[in-house]
């Protein structure tokens, strides 16, 4: 293969990358594409297939571990909890005995009635004090807070 076709054949993967990149908007070809961009500008240089391949992992992978995490920081700073995110590690009172066999409970966190079973699986009685450890769908999963 010639020097030219190289050059070409980096050019369609950045231009690749890029366009992926614009359809997700998820910054994950972004840092390939500066990796083909300096192997692109190697080969027009006339560097060697290896030191091509060399330059292309080598800068995808500093890209990724030095810029992904600022950029992440960056891009997703205006974006916040919506009430089920915020729900996970908050604590409650349960307002109808929970009891997973039967399909029943409920706890009221920040005012809200909540759906509730126990991951552990025990009866939970009114009154008592959980913790959430997660949420699945509408329910709560609970576990007694001591």
């Amino acid at each position: 293969m010639d020097a030219g076709t190289i050059s070409i054949i980096w050019l369609v993967v950045l231009a690749i990358l890029l366009v992926v990149e614009f359809l997700t908007l998820g910054l994950t070809t972004v840092w390939f594409a500066g990796g083909a961009l300096i192997a692109f500008l190697i080969s027009l240089a006339g560097g060697p297939l290896w030191l091509q391949f060399l330059l292309f992992i080598v800068v995808s992978v500093l890209l990724l571990l030095f810029t992904r995490p600022i950029a992440v920081k960056y891009f997703n700073k205006d974006i916040q909890k919506t009430n089920v995110d915020s729900i996970p590690g908050e604590k409650g009172i349960v307002t109808a005995t929970i009891d997973n066999l039967k399909s029943e409970g409920q706890v009221t966190i920040k005012g809200m009635e909540w759906s509730a079973r126990a991951k552990s699986g025990n009866i939970i009685e009114k009154g008592k004090v959980v913790k959430v450890i997660s949420v699945e769908g509408v329910k709560l999963i609970v576990e007694e807070d001591m």
